[in-house]
């Protein structure tokens, strides 16, 4: 498949939850307008996204709501379970770990990893914070899918050296820093100051 731009894998994101919100509304058919109006774009960027994938929906009749909210679920790779571990128990990583909206999307977190010895022991409801000195036997051991950073910057890219020596490929950072990783590895960060300029750049040039 050729590659298709993180623009476009999160506009199909913004689609799937709609379609779910139509579903529960008993709604049949959906138009590519009313797509397009939920994910901010137009009816063309809605039917491009798509076309990447296939055909769906028919001219005039719109999209089926079953069939796209089912095949938007199987191209995101929602139709199976994800193994989630978190690194670093702080607030960030608590809040994560207790969000159940990941289960309900087929996100399961397995293990949290801290390397504070007030922490390692420590029960999350299910889970029990694990040492940091484990995580690579871990790893090989019980094949997690995805790593979530949680870890003060300074440490970050220790960490994620370590995890992808270890056999880590998908790696999602909320540390406020800028990591490297192989070509074979793929890395998203969340940076909520950057989220927040964003809000406060809309903010101070609304009225110009």
């Amino acid at each position: 498949m050729r590659r298709i731009a993180d623009s476009t894998v999160r506009r199909l994101s913004l689609y799937l939850r709609f379609l779910e919100e139509s579903t529960n509304r008993g709604l049949v058919t959906i138009s590519s307008d009313e797509l397009a109006r939920r994910g901010g774009t137009t009816s063309a960027q809605v039917r491009k996204d798509l076309s990447f994938f296939g055909s769906f929906g028919k001219r005039g009749l719109g999209y089926s709501v079953p069939e796209l909210t089912e095949s938007l679920r199987e191209i995101l790779g929602l139709r199976r379970d994800w193994q989630v571990i978190i690194v670093g128990a702080g607030k960030i990583g608590t809040a994560l770990a207790q969000y159940r909206g990941f289960r309900q999307r087929g996100f399961r977190v397995t293990a949290v990893y801290d390397r504070d010895p007030k922490k390692i022991g420590t029960r999350w409801d299910t889970l029990t914070v694990r040492d940091m000195a484990e995580i690579e036997r871990d790893i090989q051991k019980e094949h997690p899918d995805i790593a979530v950073l949680t870890t003060p910057a300074d440490e970050a890219q220790v960490v994620v050296d370590r995890l992808v020596s270890a056999g880590m490929r998908a790696l999602l950072n909320f540390a406020p820093v800028q990591l490297q990783v192989p070509p074979d590895v793929t890395l998203k960060n969340v940076n909520m100051a950057m989220e927040l300029e964003g809000l406060s750049f809309a903010l101070t040039n609304r009225d110009r």
